[in-house]
């Protein structure tokens, strides 16, 4: 990043902070929104991080929840003026999951589990140009650069030397036997994935259709944890119109627990690398 203050990070810190505020006032969302005569909806997003946090948002909270200390209200106010900072993929212009991407450039790990392709993360170029426009088909070309172009910056993460992101999928079959493009794109992907598994913060294991039924059947997600304490883990579900992003401590358990049968599962790391290798060769004998 090209600034140590995350924007994303910082207005999900202030939301959790202005919700405990709020609680400890003994306020309901409805009571507060009626008092500043604005929607309940606007105190959800701002308390759940998805929105950005004005100042004069602060001030106006911290007038209702009566908060006194002039150093909870400053550090609240330089919260607030950080959140509104732009993160790196803001260059990109319009970018709809800008919302993940923030939480993705903090996590310390990340937990995927994917059915049909493989993880942005691990994508390669040719991967990446060719599955984008086949899964958003009225994407404009330059459209597509620039989701390329941010899929390619994303994986910074993966390969960073002094703060590698701690990554672990579990991928079903179908995303190795699905021909994305070409044989020749999926041979080099798989090749690719099998290079990047052997990374020592990297694990990539396969659930091979013989599994049979599995706890991922209902649809992909991944679970982000920090580092830091005060960040409680997300649990990520991508949709089409909208994601879904759960922060109860009671979703992410359950979640996790699905994640532990998955790994359980899959085969294990040296067994997937050797049936990815495997679909590579039968993808490489396909082009000639």
């Amino acid at each position: 990043m090209a600034s140590n203050v995350n924007p994303t990070v910082r207005r999900r810190r202030l939301g959790q902070e202005l919700r405990r505020l709020r609680e400890l006032k003994g306020m309901t969302a409805e009571e507060v929104a009626e008092r500043l005569l604005v929607s309940q909806s606007k105190i959800s997003r701002l308390e759940n991080g998805r929105r950005s946090i004005s100042q004069r948002d602060v001030r106006d909270l911290c007038g209702v929840y009566e908060v006194e200390d002039h150093r909870i209200v400053d550090s609240l106010m330089q919260m607030a003026k950080d959140s509104r900072q732009q993160g790196w993929w803001h260059a990109f212009g319009d970018i709809p999951y800008s919302v993940y991407i923030g939480l993705e450039t903090e996590a310390a790990s990340l937990r995927v589990y994917e059915s049909l392709l493989v993880p942005g993360l691990l994508q390669t170029p040719g991967y990446a140009e060719a599955v984008i426009p086949g899964t958003v088909p009225e994407l404009a070309p330059d459209q597509l650069e620039k989701r390329i172009q941010v899929r390619m910056r994303r994986q910074e993460r993966v390969s960073d030397p002094h703060n590698p992101l701690r990554l672990w999928v579990v991928l079903d079959e179908s995303a190795l036997r699905r021909v994305v493009g070409s044989h020749l794109i999926m041979r080099e992907q798989l090749e690719h994935l099998v290079e990047v598994s052997k990374l020592p913060h990297v694990t990539v294991q396969v659930l091979p259709y013989d599994t049979g039924a599995h706890a991922g059947m209902s649809g992909t997600f991944s679970i982000l944890e920090f580092d830091d304490a005060a960040d409680s883990s997300v649990v990520y579900i991508e949709g089409v119109t909208s994601d879904l992003y759960l922060e109860k401590t009671n979703d992410v358990h359950k979640y996790t627990i699905m994640y532990e049968h998955l790994r359980a599962q899959a085969l294990n790391a040296d067994q997937s690398r050797e049936f990815i290798a495997e679909a590579a060769k039968r993808h490489a004998d396909s082009t000639r």
